[in-house]
C-alpha cells in the first residue's frame, strides 16, 4: 500500500497534537500562512513527482489535494509577525531554544556584620567567595582597601571563630550551619592573615620546629616556609599542649606532633617513634578554630584555646579542643594548619587578592558602584594646570596631606576666635580633638584593648589609643610588637599654663593625641616600633 508524505505528514501533526497542542497551533499556522517572506512551493513538491500515478478513490482524493494546493498557493502571502514560532512540519515539539535559559547563578541574601554590631543584607550569587563580598562591602562603603578585609565565621554557642579564606565559598559554608544556630559573619580587618609571608620568623619559633629528614646546616624561615608549599618536604611542629579528653571536663597536658597526614600525640613523653605515636586529628575535612572563651565556656586552663571542628558536625561533642601555653605558641599551630591544609592556595591568595572564582571579581563588582563614584579621581590643584593623580600611593599621601592641613586650620580658627576666654577654649579643643579620631576607643578595659588587637592581628605597629582606668586625666597606648601587646601611659604635663601630652617624661611633647600619634606613625621614639596600623571599629 502506497502512502503519500502528505499523509505521514498529517500523521505526525496529529500526533504533536495530542502531544502538545501549543506545538500544534504552531505548526498549523505555519502550513496555512506560509512563509513570511512570500509564496513557495511547498517543501513536500519535489517529492511528490517521485509517486506513482493516483487511481480510482486514491485517485480523486489525489487531486482534492492537489487542487487545495493550488489554492494555498495562489492565496496572498500574510506577514508573520512571529517567524521565531515557525518550525518545519516535520517538528513535533517546539525547541527547547525558544524558552528563556534558566539562571544556573543562583542568589541568596546574607548578612555580614561589623564590630559594633551593624549589618548589612547583601544579595549575592551561589558562587561568590570570602574575599568577592569584602570587595562588595569595600566599594560600597567606600574604604581603603589594604588587603587586610577579611571575613571571619563567628560560633558564639561554642564561643569559636575562624578567619574565612579568600577563596572559600561563602554559601557553602553557611550550608553547614544548624538551623537553631546563631552563627554570624564578621567583616574587619585581619592585618596577620599573611604576614607569615613577610616575617615567618615571628611565626616559626625554632624549639618549635624540626624535619623529618636530616638537613645540611641552618634552615632559615623562608626555608620553613617554602617547605610548607612543597609537596614533597615538610617541617616538623612540636610541643606541648593541653588538650581535652573526650566526654571529660578534664584536660591533659601531651606531647604533640604536626605533619602533613595529620596531628599525633605521644603516648610516651616526647618520644617520636611510630609505635609511640597515636592519631588525633586531620585537617581535609575540618577546619581550625580559636576559642574566644575557652576558660569561661570550656574550662581551659589558659585563654590561647584552638580546636578542630568538622565541616559536616556542629556539636560540641565532635570538637577536638586544644590549648597552648602562648598566643606565640597558639600562632605557629594555627598558622602551620593552614598552610599544611591549603599549601600553594594561601600563597595565590596573598600574590593575587582579586583573582575569586565566582564573577564577583573586582572587574565584575566595579560597575555595580554608581555613575557619581565612578566619576571621582584624585586632583592636583598645586601647579598652574591641574593634573588627575594616576598612582594610588600618591593619592593617599596628598589625602593625608590634606586632612592634616584641614585640621591645623581648624584649630587656629577655634584658638583665634576672639573671645577671651580664647587660650582656655583651644586647650579644650586639643583635649577634645582626639575623640573622633578612628584610633581612639574611650573607656574600654585593657583586656577589651588586648582583645581588638589580637583580633586584628599581632602585627607589629598595630595600636589603638584609650582612656585610662587608673588615673582618669592620662591616656593609654596599647600595642603590639613581637607577638606581645604592650602597654604605654601617656602622660599630661603643664608648662607656663599650657599642657602637653608626652610618652618620655616631658623629653618630646605635644600639644594634642593625633599630633602624638602622628609624631610615632613617622618616627619609632621610645616605641619599639613605629605605628602602623590603627584598630577601628567600622559601622556597616
Amino acid at each position: 500500500m502506497t502512502t503519500s508524505l502528505q499523509d505521514g505528514q498529517g500523521a505526525a501533526g496529529r500526533a504533536a497534537a495530542q502531544d502538545s497542542p501549543l506545538a500544534a497551533q504552531v505548526c498549523g499556522a505555519a502550513r496555512g500562512r506560509g512563509d513570511a517572506r512570500g509564496p513557495a512551493p511547498a517543501p513536500w513538491g519535489p517529492a511528490r513527482a517521485l509517486l506513482p500515478p493516483p487511481a480510482g478513490a486514491r485517485g480523486r482524493a489525489a487531486d482534492r489535494r492537489k487542487k487545495k494546493d493550488l489554492d494555498v498557493l495562489e492565496m496572498p502571502s500574510i506577514p508573520n509577525p512571529f517567524p521565531e514560532l515557525c518550525c518545519s512540519p516535520f517538528t513535533s515539539v517546539l525547541s527547547a531554544g525558544l524558552f528563556p535559559k534558566a539562571n544556573s547563578r543562583k542568589k541568596q541574601v546574607i548578612k555580614v556584620y561589623s564590630e559594633d554590631e551593624t549589618s548589612r543584607a547583601l544579595e549575592v550569587p551561589s558562587d561568590i567567595t570570602a574575599r568577592d563580598v569584602c570587595q562588595l562591602l569595600i566599594l560600597k562603603n567606600h574604604y581603603i582597601d589594604d588587603h587586610s578585609w577579611t571575613l571571619f565565621e563567628h560560633l558564639p554557642h561554642i564561643g569559636l571563630e575562624r578567619t574565612m579564606e579568600d577563596h572559600e565559598l561563602v554559601i557553602e559554608v553557611l550550608s553547614n550551619w544548624g538551623m537553631e544556630e546563631e552563627n554570624k559573619l564578621y567583616f574587619r580587618k585581619n592585618y596577620a592573615k599573611y604576614e607569615f609571608f613577610k616575617n615567618p620568623m615571628y611565626f616559626f619559633p625554632e624549639h618549635m620546629v624540626s624535619f623529618a629528614t636530616e638537613t645540611n646546616g641552618e634552615i632559615s624561615p623562608t626555608q620553613i616556609l617554602q617547605m610548607f608549599l612543597s609537596s614533597s618536604t615538610y617541617p616538623e611542629i612540636h610541643g606541648f599542649l593541653h588538650a581535652k579528653e573526650q566526654g571529660k571536663k578534664s584536660w591533659k597536658k601531651i606531647y604533640f606532633l604536626l605533619r602533613r597526614s595529620g596531628l599525633y600525640f605521644s603516648t610516651k613523653g616526647t618520644s617520636k617513634e611510630p609505635r609511640h605515636l597515636q592519631f588525633f586529628s586531620e585537617f581535609g575535612n575540618s577546619d581550625i578554630y580559636v576559642s574566644l572563651a575557652g576558660k569561661k565556656k570550656h574550662g581551659a586552663p589558659t585563654n590561647y584555646g584552638f580546636c578542630f571542628k568538622p565541616n559536616k558536625a556542629g556539636g560540641p561533642r565532635d570538637l577536638k579542643m586544644l590549648c597552648a601555653e602562648e598566643e606565640q605558641s597558639r600562632t605557629c599551630w594555627v598558622t602551620a594548619i593552614r598552610l599544611l591544609k591549603y599549601g600553594m592556595q594561601l600563597y595565590q591568595n596573598y600574590m593575587h587578592p582579586y583573582q575569586g572564582r565566582s564573577g564577583c571579581s573586582s572587574q565584575s563588582i566595579s560597575p555595580m558602584r554608581s555613575i557619581s563614584e565612578n566619576s571621582l579621581v584624585a586632583m592636583d590643584f598645586s601647579g598652574q594646570k591641574s593634573r588627575v593623580i594616576e598612582n594610588p600611593t600618591e593619592a593617599l599621601s596628598v589625602a593625608v596631606e590634606e586632612g592634616l592641613a584641614w585640621r591645623k586650620k581648624g584649630c587656629l580658627r577655634l584658638a583665634t576666635h576672639g573671645s577671651p576666654t580664647a587660650s582656655s577654649q583651644s586647650s579644650a579643643t586639643n583635649m577634645a580633638i582626639h575623640r573622633s579620631q578612628p584610633w581612639f576607643h574611650h573607656k574600654i578595659s585593657r583586656e577589651e584593648a588586648q582583645r581588638l588587637i589580637i583580633q586584628q592581628g599581632l602585627v607589629d605597629g598595630v595600636f589603638l589609643v584609650r582612656d585610662s582606668q587608673s588615673n582618669p586625666k592620662t591616656f593609654v597606648l596599647s600595642m603590639s610588637h613581637g607577638q606581645k601587646i604592650k602597654h604605654f601611659q601617656i602622660i599630661p604635663v603643664e608648662d607656663d599654663g599650657e599642657l602637653f601630652h608626652t610618652l618620655d617624661d616631658g623629653h618630646t611633647r605635644f600639644t594634642d593625641l593625633i599630633q602624638l600619634v602622628e609624631f610615632y606613625q613617622l618616627n619609632k621614639g621610645v616605641l619599639p616600633c613605629k605605628l602602623k596600623h590603627y584598630c577601628a571599629r567600622i559601622a556597616l
